[in-house]
């Protein structure tokens, strides 16, 4: 046996020695045949591939020239700017989240009736089916929550006796559910995870009719079902904030691309969901928090911006943290010279900040905040602005909240499967083509050999097997 597990581990390192070969491409030629790698062109200017009415982010005008000049972000939902909306429900003590559902899927404000109404048909659908939580998350609990959700999306489907029809009533109805069952999902994954990998006390709370989203997570999620209202506050503006963010981000186009194929409600989700998992896209928030955890370990004074400012060449040099070379939670693909989520998030953060005793923290992350730029400026190349991005604080407010890092990313579900309803909704009426991009072969052209003409490799696994 030992030596059948030796010639495994032989062949998926040779394997992976191939693989690596074959699939090299020359960076040159990318420049060459003129590809836009990730759909944006070196500036960070998206390719067109469709419309929508849904949300926009703004960063840059057109000048009398004709040229591109970096502005400060904005983000749209349904033509409306996102500080005039928080603006609006905050300064009449309402949560927004629930509104601003309405409005991304359905493209108008709801009066009171109609909001009354909405929540108590989100209240109704958040539940899950019989024995689902024992069944599908209890008895395959997952070390990674994003896992399960995807999991657990699927497995929704089977409970769905329309699960296949795809009118838009029916997906309205599913993706209404989905919003609503989430949160759920997501919590009760957690509360597993804790359980089976880290052996703590298993607590499943049932939502509660009257409770907003924000509220239901934090009731659910703390063994005391205890929060304060500015937690509600905050956990509520941080899912206004990431319902949607246009349709060019990484799992809105997955959700149009897998759309457009015709498929079911679930699968569309599911594949949404497997996208944001990633560091790169999602899973972003939980870096910064982990880079600022092992920033607190290193630097010995918070308050000095030489040891801070230090800290952070290293981070770009490779030389700390996870060694690659970035400074996570700032920089993004679209703005420059503000992300104005993180602009919002922010001025909340420190309320909370004060609330919770993490004022030294909050500093820390304010200096991170104008030094970060400035480093990054002496030592790489910048075709735009650089600024803290979305990500930035809002790993900030979840620890602060006390909110896991295993749930950072689920949030960010929680709350973008919104985004993602809207625009499979909008994909279905418009009815457009599937999405199939081109791709340039550069691969010369070889001649195929018969097997009897190959080497042969004398120490094989497939005899032993």
């Amino acid at each position: 046996m030992e030596v059948i597990r030796k010639r495994k581990d032989a062949l998926i390192e040779e394997y992976t020695l191939m693989a690596e070969k074959r699939n090299k491409i020359d960076p040159e030629l990318y420049k060459k045949y003129d590809v836009k790698r990730g759909l944006r062109d070196i500036t960070g200017k998206g390719v067109l591939a469709g419309l929508t009415e849904i949300g926009d982010v703004v960063a840059s005008y057109t000048n009398e020239k004709g040229e591109t000049v970096p502005a400060p972000g904005k983000l749209i939902y349904r033509g409306m700017d996102i500080k005039d909306i928080v603006n609006g429900f905050m300064s009449e003590g309402r949560f927004g989240f629930e509104e601003v559902t309405y409005l991304l899927l359905f493209g108008e404000l709801p009066d009171i009736n109609e909001l009354n109404e909405f929540r108590a048909l989100l209240s109704e659908y958040r539940k899950l089916p019989l024995s689902f939580v024992e069944d599908a998350i209890m008895k395959l609990p997952s070390r990674d929550v994003m896992n399960l959700l995807s999991r657990s999306v699927l497995a929704l489907y089977t409970y769905d006796e329309q699960a296949d029809d795809i009118s838009i009533s029916n997906v309205i109805r599913q993706c209404l559910k989905l919003i609503a069952q989430i949160p759920l999902l997501a919590v009760y994954g957690y509360q597993v995870l804790a359980h089976y990998y880290k052996n703590r006390s298993l607590v499943i709370h049932a939502p509660k009719r009257r409770y907003s989203t924000a509220e239901n997570i934090l009731h659910l999620l703390r063994p005391d079902s205890k929060f304060t209202h500015l937690e509600a506050v905050l956990l509520d503006l941080a899912l206004v904030l990431h319902a949607e963010h246009g349709g060019g981000n990484n799992s809105t186009f997955a959700t149009h691309v897998i759309t457009s194929t015709g498929t079911d409600t679930y699968s569309t989700i599911a594949s949404s969901l497997c996208s944001l998992k990633g560091p790169r896209h999602g899973g972003a928030n939980v870096k910064v928090a982990q880079m600022f955890d092992d920033m607190k370990q290193n630097i010995k004074d918070w308050e000095d911006e030489g040891q801070v400012r230090d800290y952070l060449n290293k981070l770009l040099d490779g030389e700390t943290f996870d060694r690659s070379g970035l400074i996570y939670g700032v920089g993004h693909a679209v703005y420059s010279i503000s992300d104005p989520r993180a602009e919002i998030f922010k001025e909340y953060a420190r309320a909370l900040a004060k609330e919770k005793g993490f004022e030294a923290e909050f500093s820390l992350y304010e200096k991170v905040e104008r030094l970060a730029p400035e480093v990054i400026a002496e030592k790489r190349k910048i075709y735009k602005g650089v600024s803290i991005n979305v990500d930035f604080y809002s790993g900030f407010v979840y620890k602060a909240l006390n909110i896991p890092e295993e749930l950072f990313t689920p949030l960010f579900a929680v709350s973008r499967i919104v985004g993602w309803s809207a625009h499979r909704i909008e994909e279905l009426v418009n009815r457009g083509k599937i999405i199939r991009p081109a791709y340039r072969s550069i691969a010369p052209p070889r001649e195929y050999v018969p097997l009897s003409m190959r080497n042969v490799e004398v120490n094989s696994l497939a005899g032993n097997l």
